[in-house]
């Protein structure tokens, strides 16, 4: 299979995050595309390492085992971003770097846990339902407090920052609220837990990373528009 899309995709994704850094004064260095490999077969992980792309995404382990096991796997930093059964930890664990969607305490002992057995390491993010969509996971914002004082005491997590998944809307001013709102939130816990490695949000997807990055989001996790012909 012809690969030679992933360049083209590449090079636009790297163009709206230059033009929404500058608009907002930051640095592009500062934004971490994240690659959601999820619709996409294995044999695309060469072509998006060799593009530059250094960060891979999969919301399912099952759709993530076979990518895995990929040669080209190594060259990639794993997030895991989706929905995570607590009996399905032992999977994530010994093979993702990073999990963006703790959403409650009882998944985060679950992951120390594993961790700690495993003598590694994993960075994690509190995924907010800042919307409040009933349909959607995450602590509400006024519980993130009390969930981010909970996590830092287990051991083998580093408790890096926010995670959120906007509502669809067709016009992303819509949900510059919801970006504003969550990066207002990390400050305010990162004022209050004085905690240095809890910078980081991700936040924005294919439809409306750049006011995710103009309000910003330090990672943006793009499926269609990167992996896509």
């Amino acid at each position: 299979m012809d690969f030679a899309h992933v360049h083209e995709n590449v090079s636009a994704i790297r163009l709206h995050v230059e033009a929404a850094c500058a608009k907002a004064g930051r640095d592009p260095a500062d934004v971490r595309v994240i690659a959601v490999t999820k619709t996409a077969p294995p044999d695309i992980l060469p072509a998006l390492s060799a593009n530059g792309i250094k960060d891979a995404a999969e919301n399912r382990w099952q759709a993530a085992r076979e990518k895995l096991m990929h040669p080209a796997a190594t060259q990639l930093t794993w997030h895991f971003i989706g929905t995570l059964q607590t009996n399905k930890v032992k999977y994530v664990t010994p093979r993702f770097d990073w999990v963006h969607s703790v959403d409650r305490l009882e998944l985060a002992l679950a992951l120390a846990e594993a961790a700690q057995r495993l003598d590694r390491t994993l960075n994690v993010l509190i995924q907010v339902n800042v919307a409040q969509e009933s349909q959607k996971h995450g602590f509400p914002p006024e519980a993130c407090l009390a969930a981010a004082t909970a996590m830092i005491g287990m051991p083998n997590l580093v408790l890096r920052g926010l995670m959120t998944m906007a509502p669809q809307v067709d016009d992303p001013e819509q949900v510059r609220p919801v970006f504003r709102t969550l990066r207002e939130l990390r400050d305010d816990l990162q004022s209050r837990l004085s905690l240095a490695t809890f910078d980081q949000l991700s936040m924005g997807m294919s439809q409306d990373f750049p006011v995710a990055i103009e309000e910003g989001a330090t990672m943006i996790r793009i499926g269609r528009r990167l992996v896509n012909p």
